[in-house]
């Protein structure tokens, strides 16, 4: 596969929650909210960007490791559970309606996130940059979300 083929999947992966388990927004604008809380069309543009220089990383090491033949397993592993939670919160948050859960899944992304970026290192520093932005929202949102669950308990 190719690096565009690659970037292609992961973007359409990491795009996928957002259609399985699109955002309630009756429900989101009826929680109280910290005053700092970004406007709701900011979501979708950043993760939009974010999904982006995260699938452009994984297909940077899927190309620097022959098809991740040689990518270490804690690499794929840590991956992995990244996807798996950053895809969670949207099932947990607005189908569910479990904030508290939705705070803890958002702190497994970033706690991931970082790791990710640790991982990716050995194989490409610009990866790894790239990583950057994403582990930043992602902290920002597990401080957003600890917020929204303490406010509306």
């Amino acid at each position: 596969m190719t690096l565009i083929t690659v970037f292609l999947i992961t973007y359409a992966l990491f795009s996928l929650s957002g259609f399985v388990f699109p955002t309630d927004l009756a429900y989101y604008a009826k929680l109280k909210k910290p005053d700092w809380n970004p406007p709701e069309q900011l979501f979708g543009i950043v993760w939009g960007i974010l999904y982006a220089l995260i699938s452009l990383s994984v297909a940077i090491v899927y190309v620097k490791t022959d098809g991740f033949k040689e990518a270490s397993t804690l690499y794929l592993l840590i991956l992995l559970i990244n996807y798996v939670a950053n895809q969670a919160f949207t099932f947990i948050q607005f189908k569910l309606k479990k904030l508290g859960l939705a705070f803890l899944d958002t702190a497994v992304v970033a706690l991931t996130t970082a790791l990710l970026i640790y991982f990716t290192i050995p194989y490409s520093k610009l990866a790894a940059w790239l990583l950057v932005p994403y582990l930043l929202w992602s902290c920002f949102a597990t401080v957003l979300a600890f917020t929204i669950y303490k406010l509306n308990k």
